[in-house]
């Protein structure tokens, strides 16, 4: 049992380190950057294939070795370049403010075991990105969290502002969502009470998550030349 828990508190501290330099990552970057130019590279389709195989199946493990426990961010895997560059120019934004959102969904869905492209999916039909985003209905942020229900999923060492920190915002709309996955039985029933809509019989918001998470799919497969 002991070996157990330290494991676990090895994995912990790796999570949070990672998630902390993200968060770095986004104050020195901002969010609004306007310059520079960032092409991702795809001279292998093979291997970037694969890679989004593996980061796709819900049965990545972390890697429990003293190697993981360095606090380097992770470098993002080819088939999430490819769908950043495709994020940033379908969504006119800035590629490095789009880097520590990536950064962030990967450690966030390898943390969950959940694909980070379904998370990337709801951030641009949540907010297009945009981190200070607010609903009429008072939801904030990337994944249009509303803070009165959900003040519990807050994380520990979380700032001022939690919910219009990307980083806090993308960990607790996780959260969110894998409670309405857990108490509706299903992804699409999941989707649909995330999106505010459980009762609606066509299934509009899962479908245009669902969809939106396959535009990124074959951008991933096809490399940064696909169009949106």
């Amino acid at each position: 049992m002991s070996a157990t828990i330290a494991l676990g508190n090895i994995k912990g501290r790796r999570i949070d380190a990672t998630l902390s330099l993200i968060q770095h990552s986004l104050i020195i970057v901002g969010l609004m950057v306007a310059l520079g130019t960032f092409k991702p590279s795809v001279a292998d389709n093979a291997v970037a294939d694969s890679q989004y195989a593996a980061e796709s199946a819900n049965t990545v493990e972390v890697p429990e070795t003293e190697e993981a426990l360095k606090p380097a961010a992770e470098e993002l895997p080819l088939y999430l370049q490819r769908v950043l560059d495709f994020v940033s120019r379908r969504y006119r934004v800035a590629p490095e403010a789009l880097v520590p959102i990536f950064e962030a969904a990967q450690a966030v869905g390898r943390e969950r075991r959940l694909d980070p492209l379904l998370i990337i999916a709801i951030i641009g039909i949540e907010s297009r990105f945009n981190p200070f985003a607010e609903s009429a209905s008072g939801a904030k942020g990337l994944m249009q969290v509303i803070p009165g229900y959900h003040l519990d999923k807050i994380p520990q060492g979380a700032g001022l502002q939690p919910f219009l920190d990307p980083v806090t915002n993308i960990q607790v709309g996780v959260h969110v969502l894998e409670e309405a996955i857990r108490w509706r039985g299903g992804l699409t029933a999941g989707l649909q009470h995330y999106g505010g809509a459980p009762e609606d019989p066509d299934t509009g918001y899962a479908n245009k998550v669902l969809a939106e998470k396959e535009r990124l799919a074959q951008a991933a497969r096809r490399g940064y030349g696909a169009r949106g």
